[in-house]
């Protein structure tokens, strides 16, 4: 499936002008794409709602080892993507689109 232009327009804003877009990293076997990479951060943005898919991108975050984690996602979708980065035990950032609302997430306590 195609990506949208608002994806598109969100991660090439993420990356910045020093950054990557659709960077390969491996985990374990297999090699997945981040969405947008910098020296210090790994954005993912994730528009389908599911929190299947919600899960799969905390986990792609994971596996960058990036200082700085962020999930980008609709506003409506955020406490959905909080739920999922606790979930995977992602420590960092989840905004909505427009970078005006964000969130910190913490580990998941035991």
């Amino acid at each position: 499936m195609a990506e949208s232009e608002s994806h598109k327009r969100a991660k090439s804003k993420a990356a910045g002008q020093s950054g990557i877009t659709e960077k390969k990293i491996s985990k374990g076997s297999k090699v997945i794409k981040i969405d947008a990479v910098t020296k210090k951060k790994a954005t993912e943005v994730e528009r389908s709602g599911s929190t299947k898919g919600l899960v799969k991108a905390a986990e792609r975050l994971k596996a960058s080892n990036k200082p700085q984690k962020v999930l980008q996602v609709p506003q409506k979708d955020m406490s959905k993507a909080t739920d999922a980065m606790r979930k995977v035990g992602v420590k960092g950032t989840v905004k909505n689109m427009s970078s005006t609302k964000r969130v910190s997430v913490t580990k998941k306590k035991k």
